[in-house]
């Protein structure tokens, strides 16, 4: 195992976070198509949505970069949901394809829940942290499908 760099470890972090802050950069104004779409029961007001995110990034780049510090190649999968994740704002929010958005969601859950199960074989912790993400995208999966039925 690699000894604790501080200048990698904020690298991880950074990188995920600017995948999230560049997404919604990309998808415009969010909270405008949200507020004018009908949407499932218990979805969160608008606001909601970046707090949890900027949370789910950054505990994304720890656990990435646990992972990393090991020196395993364990990271492609991780790469890859994270280029899954990008995308579905966009998808969503600036192009409006709801039926799309729906099955990038569903997709996005099975990418994040199989990179539990390669983590989980390398480092525990590392898979643990993103249990949490797992969650909002059973959550998201679920408010995408809604949204693709309800409209």
């Amino acid at each position: 195992m690699k000894k604790f760099n501080f200048t990698d470890f904020m690298i991880f972090i950074i990188t995920a976070e600017l995948t999230g802050a560049v997404s919604a950069l990309i998808s415009g104004d969010f909270s405008s198509l949200y507020s004018h779409i009908t949407q499932p029961p218990l979805s969160p007001p608008a606001y909601v949505f970046p707090v949890v995110w900027a949370i789910l990034y950054a505990l994304m780049g720890i656990s990435a970069y646990m992972i990393y510090q090991t020196g395993k190649s364990s990271l492609k999968i991780y790469i890859i949901q994270l280029a899954v994740n990008f995308s579905w704002s966009i998808i969503f929010f600036r192009f409006r394809l709801f039926i799309l958005a729906s099955i990038v969601s569903i997709i996005l859950f099975i990418l994040v829940a199989t990179m539990i199960c390669v983590f989980s074989k390398v480092r525990k912790i590392s898979a643990f942290l993103n249990i949490p993400y797992l969650l909002w995208s059973t959550f998201g999966a679920y408010l995408a499908t809604g949204v693709c039925i309800l409209n």
